[in-house]
């Protein structure tokens, strides 16, 4: 046999035994993810297939709007909230997994409009040159609850009650301002944080309970390594640049083993 015909031989069976293996497969892990958090997550989620070769695939909503998806069966594995009561309740109802709950952000209330004039200060709530205002709705969306709080604290939600206009989630809310819809809205700092167009007031944290936002592995995602490889890349170093880029406060690291 010529070296050539051997040669020949040896990479033909190289390549079969190459297809009968497969490629080494990334895996794929589902998201539910809190409104405020979109484009953050997009972002952390583009560089977690870079580095990792795993596929994070994000489904957004209200986080009271997901839990309920949750609680009925939804194929999610991982849980993005945007407060702590829902993960709490998802490990309590047997949705989560024990012990993998952690704050992976802490998130900031903004008074904002497209109109560059409009917005000075918690005076401009208590003004009668606007018709609506938005917020998220308080029942299902944190930053909805933690808007209301804030208008009742400084003394105008009564007077306010009337102009209130109610997004599903923050997303939608940021939506009604933006659209002209709604002159003023109560929106997420990580909303408007990559631009400085129109006003805006940092609503004081005092005024409003913090907004710590929980990650949670349920149990649909329990053994999946891609499930547990993204909570463990949403605590580290490069995710956290990411949060506070978008306004974010990084939270804490999390609760995790990349092991079932």
């Amino acid at each position: 046999m010529s070296a050539a015909v051997f040669m020949h031989r040896c990479l033909l069976l190289a390549a079969t035994l190459f297809v009968l293996a497969g490629p080494v497969r990334a895996g794929e892990v589902k998201v539910a993810v809190a409104a405020n958090f979109t484009q953050a997550a997009e972002e952390i989620g583009a560089l977690f297939q870079d580095k990792t070769g795993h596929k994070a695939v994000f489904s957004f909503g209200s986080t009271g709007q997901i839990f309920t998806q949750i609680a009925k069966g939804a194929p999610f594995e991982v849980f993005l909230a945007a407060d702590q009561a829902r993960p709490l309740k998802a490990g309590i109802d047997g949705l989560a997994v024990a012990d993998t709950r952690f704050t992976y952000a802490t998130g900031k209330v903004v008074l904002y409009s497209r109109d560059a004039a409009r917005v000075r200060g918690p005076s401009t709530l208590k003004r009668d040159d606007f018709t609506k205002i938005a917020i998220a709705n308080p029942a299902t969306a944190p930053y909805g609850a933690a808007a209301v709080t804030a208008m009742k604290k400084l003394g105008v939600y009564d007077a306010l009650k009337s102009k209130l206009v109610r997004g599903n989630n923050i997303a939608q809310t940021h939506q009604f301002v933006e659209s002209g819809n709604a002159e003023l809205g109560f929106v997420a700092l990580s909303q408007v944080a990559d631009h400085d167009k129109g006003s805006r007031w940092p609503v004081p944290e005092n005024l409003y309970p913090a907004i710590a936002q929980d990650a949670v592995l349920l149990t649909a995602g329990k053994d999946n390594p891609a499930a547990r490889a993204f909570l463990l890349f949403l605590g580290g170093a490069e995710a956290n640049r990411v949060k506070a880029k978008f306004g974010y406060g990084t939270g804490e690291p999390p609760k995790i083993r990349p092991d079932a």
